[in-house]
C-alpha cells in the first residue's frame, strides 16, 4: 500500500507507436519470444501467453486513467524504445 504523497512508477509492456517497427516486433512477439521459452525454459505456451496477454493489456491512455481512478495524481505515461514499453507514474493524493 502505497502512503499519500508516495509515487506510483511502473513499467509495462506497450503498443509500438513506430511505423513498421510495430510490423517488426509483432513478428518477433510472436515467433521469436515463444521459440526462446521452449529453448530456455522448455514452454513456449507460457511465453506465447505472454505475448497475447501484452496485447490485450490497457492502452496508454486507458491505464493512466486507471491510474487516476485509483487516487493518483499528476499522472503521467512516458512511451520508451517506440512504444514497446512505457514508464506510467503518479503520485498517491489520498
Amino acid at each position: 500500500m502505497l502512503k499519500p504523497g508516495g509515487r506510483f512508477l511502473c513499467l509495462e509492456f506497450s503498443a509500438v507507436d513506430v511505423p513498421l517497427l510495430d510490423k517488426i516486433y509483432e513478428a518477433y512477439s510472436f515467433h521469436v519470444i515463444p521459440r526462446i521459452g521452449e529453448r530456455v525454459a522448455g514452454d513456449a505456451d507460457s511465453y506465447r501467453y505472454l505475448v497475447e496477454s501484452i496485447r490485450k493489456f490497457p492502452s496508454r491512455g486507458a491505464f493512466a486513467g486507471m491510474i487516476e481512478r485509483a487516487g493518483f495524481r499528476h499522472v503521467t505515461e512516458r512511451p520508451l524504445s517506440g512504444g514497446i514499453v512505457a514508464i506510467h507514474s503518479g503520485w498517491k493524493v489520498s
